[in-house]
This record gives structure tokens, sequence and C-alpha cells, in this order.
């Protein structure tokens, strides 16, 4: 009986360590068991706004499960309320103290890869939005990673038999939050748009809307997670464009028309205030790495109305 007794235990030893881990969020998940779900990434890494979805693994990941890691404020931007976005992991590069997460988030026919950080407990430090394979202005967009690693982040097409291009190269630093190291463009600025990267999110809450001073200078909010949260997306350029400012982020209202943008590991503070129909930003804290050195947050921006919806007439019969 004791060599029966040893095969059998044997088969359950197998039977457990090939059971698969339940990644829906509906059972609480160990670090060392979510992070299985990502393939790892060693040396450089290219992903493409034509092959971001073949680039995901086959795993879904649920919304529960990538909340136990992530904070709802780090995930608001890519879910609506039905929370029906489908969650890929693309692949995770390991450091000495951090981990990179990259995570492909899918609704309807939109992809967006983003980069989570954590560290080595997997406890979320920061996150930064890398491409989506939505084209725009006939771009070929692109993201490369090398081992340090920088993120980055390229378009270019060829126009007149000349290639134009726009690199933006992006590290996460010691205090906490994604820093522009390099850019490199050979466009000429003035013909250069600026991308809106919440312009599609809704905005039925009270305050969300465009809040605009002119086409390159705005504020734009949209809905958060309820109606003290809102996300917001505020672009700026000061002496004829020579000093540039931008940041996307989760303001949170407090009383009086009051808000303000606070992240954690962002050394960035910034006051809002919506008195009417307009929205005043006041730069509070260091907001260096999301403009130039000689600009600050410091303006004031009138909200647009949003275009009426004609409703259509019936007629009455007459009796």
């Amino acid at each position: 009986m004791k060599p029966f007794r040893y095969v059998f235990i044997f088969m359950l030893f197998l039977a457990c360590k090939n059971e698969k881990i339940d990644f829906s969020g509906d059972v609480p998940l160990k670090a060392e068991e979510f992070i299985t779900a990502f393939p790892k990434i060693t040396g450089s890494f290219l992903i493409a706004d034509s092959n971001i979805v073949k680039k995901a693994d086959s795993t879904r990941i649920g919304y529960k499960a990538l909340k136990q890691f992530v904070p709802d404020s780090a995930l608001a931007a890519y879910f609506g309320k039905d929370k029906k976005t489908i969650i890929k992991p693309v692949g995770i590069i390991e450091k000495e103290k951090e981990n990179y997460l990259l995570i492909n988030f899918t609704r309807q026919k939109k992809t967006t890869c983003v980069v989570f950080v954590t560290d080595k407990k997997l406890q979320y430090l920061a996150s930064k939005e890398l491409l989506t394979n939505q084209s725009s202005g006939g771009y070929y967009r692109f993201v490369s990673i090398n081992k340090e690693p920088t993120f980055m982040i390229n378009r270019e097409k060829t126009s007149d038999n000349t290639l134009r291009f726009t690199r933006s190269g992006w590290v996460y630093n010691d205090a906490g939050i994604f820093m522009l190291v390099v850019t490199d463009s050979n466009e000429d600025p003035e013909k250069t748009a600026v991308i809106n990267p919440i312009d599609t999110l809704p905005r039925l809450n009270k305050l969300s809307g465009e809040y605009v001073k002119n086409e390159k200078n705005y504020l734009s909010v949209r809905d958060g997670k309820d109606a003290n949260h809102y996300l917001f997306f505020i672009h700026f350029e000061k002496d004829n464009a020579t000093c540039i400012g931008e940041l996307k982020g989760e303001f949170k209202l407090k009383s009086g028309g009051n808000a303000q943008y606070l992240q954690n590991g962002d050394p960035c503070i910034i006051d809002f205030k919506f008195e009417g129909n307009y929205a005043t930003v006041k730069e509070q804290g260091s907001c260096g790495n999301h403009r130039g050195i000689k600009c600050f947050f410091d303006d004031s921006f009138r909200k647009k109305r949003e275009p009426k919806t004609k409703k259509k007439r019936t007629n009455t019969p007459v009796k």
C-alpha cells in the first residue's frame, strides 16, 4: 500500500502545482501570484500602434484583481462605469528597486497601453500612458523601451518626401514620478497639434467640460469616480510657445468650488477655483517636471457652452 500512497501524494502535488490562478479578482491574489500573469521583458522592447493588441498576453485580468494592486485614481481614465474594459498583461520589467508592469486596456475598439510602477512588494508608485491604437494626423506611433528603462514615445510621418518626427523620453525618478529627460523634433511647433488624452471621456457632472483661453491654452475636465472627483488635462503655451506646460491628473472637489490636485510622489500641487463659468488654476507646489522653468500653472479659463441638441417636435393631433 505504501507505493500507492506515494504515487497518490505525488499526483496530488502535481495537481496543486498546475492549478490555474484565478485572475478575476473574485478571490484575493497574492503579489507573487498576480505577477505570474506578466511575461518578463529583458533587453529592448518595442510596441507600435499597429501591433499594440498582438503584444498582449492571452491572459485576462479582472478589474477587481487589478484594483488589489493599483488604486482607482490611476485606473479611472481607462474604465467606464460598467467596468467592461478588457485588461491584458503585456509584460514586466524587473529592476533592483521597482517593477514596471505594462498593461493593455481595451474598450470597444480602442486599446491603450499603460505602464504601472510598483515597488518589489507590488505596492503602487506611479503610472504613465504610453500609446493607443487610434491614429491621428497620419502619424505612425510607437514606443521603444531600453534597459534603464527609458520610455521613448515616438510619432512620425512622411510629408513632401521628408520624415517628420517628434520623440520624447520619459524615466521614473527618485521623486516617485515620470520625468521628461529628452525631446527631439523636426516639426514646426505651430503645426503640431495638441492631443487631449481625455477628450472622449464622459462629461456629465456639473464641472465637466472645456475651459478655454485659446486653442493652445485650455483646461479639460471630465467625470471622475464620483461627483467629488474629476479627471483633468491642462495645456498652456506662453511667451510665443517658448514655455509650455502640460499635466493630466485628478482633482478632488472641496467646499465653495475649490479643488486641488495632490498626487502621492509628485511634488506638484495645483489649486483649482470654479466660479460661474470660470476656472482658475494656481500652482502651489513644485511643478517643474510638468512645465518649462520660466512659466507656471497660473491662469483663468472660461467654460465653453455645450452644443445644444435639437429636440424633435411632435405633432399633436387636432381634435
